[in-house]
């Protein structure tokens, strides 16, 4: 069955006037409605004006970076953020993951790919499958996939959209190992891709929902194999 388009507004920042323009085309030819800054500043303003559904930043930007608008909008919005740069070094890509960027595009890339990853952040984070609209719940933690809040002893865990996503497909899939590829699969809907972006997902959600991040109880890992969600055990 063809999947129904998804649109919204995007925020667009990017200090290369050509990467603006033709991004910015793309996406409203494909309905979405587009702002667009050149600096840091210029999208903190625009995001302060009207937020937007989802933000595409980029990561090297002059004055404020696109690292320090991320961690900004991260104290107040769990907004999708997919960050663009031109640097390919893992480093460059983990450091935008651990800001709370939900994706990551890097240049030269296509901007149909582009395009297809805003289309995939937005229906996730836009709509929830029939068969997991039901609350969920594992001992203290409690998701709600319907207001996609995840909540740890009545208190709201502070997710962004992605993280969201990978902790509820974990937590309804018990006891099942899922590699990373899968994952990028099933959770992300990329067929191919960064495998380090589930890795530093991981991670984060672990700070989140485990008591002890260092000896993880419920995201588990296996070695050789990638991850499994272990229902809270009752001592």
């Amino acid at each position: 069955m063809r999947q129904e388009p998804v649109t919204g507004r995007v925020l667009v920042v990017d200090d290369d006037v050509t990467v603006r323009d033709v991004v910015c085309r793309y996406l409203e030819r494909d309905g979405h409605e587009v702002t667009a800054a050149g600096s840091g500043e210029e999208a903190l303003a625009a995001f302060a004006a009207r937020p937007p559904d989802l933000v595409v930043l980029d990561l090297m930007l002059p004055g404020i970076t696109g690292l320090e608008v991320c961690d900004r909008l991260r104290r107040t919005s769990a907004v999708p953020v997919i960050m663009l740069t031109a640097l390919g070094e893992e480093e460059h890509r983990i450091a935008g993951l651990q800001r709370g960027a939900d994706d990551y595009v890097a240049k030269p890339f296509s901007p149909r790919e582009l395009t297809l990853r805003v289309a995939s952040v937005l229906r996730r984070a836009q709509g929830v499958p029939e068969e997991t609209a039901a609350p969920v719940s594992d001992g203290d933690l409690v998701i709600d996939p319907r207001a996609r809040k995840a909540l740890m002893r009545g208190a709201e865990l502070p997710l962004t959209g992605r993280e969201f996503d990978l902790l509820l497909f974990l937590v309804t899939h018990p006891g099942t190992v899922f590699s990373r590829e899968e994952l990028l699969d099933r959770v992300w809907g990329w067929n191919f891709g960064d495998q380090s972006t589930v890795t530093v997902h991981v991670r984060r959600l672990r700070e989140k929902v485990e008591k002890d991040p260092a000896e993880p109880r419920r995201i588990v890992t296996v070695w050789g194999a990638g991850y499994r969600y272990d229902p809270e055990r009752t001592e």
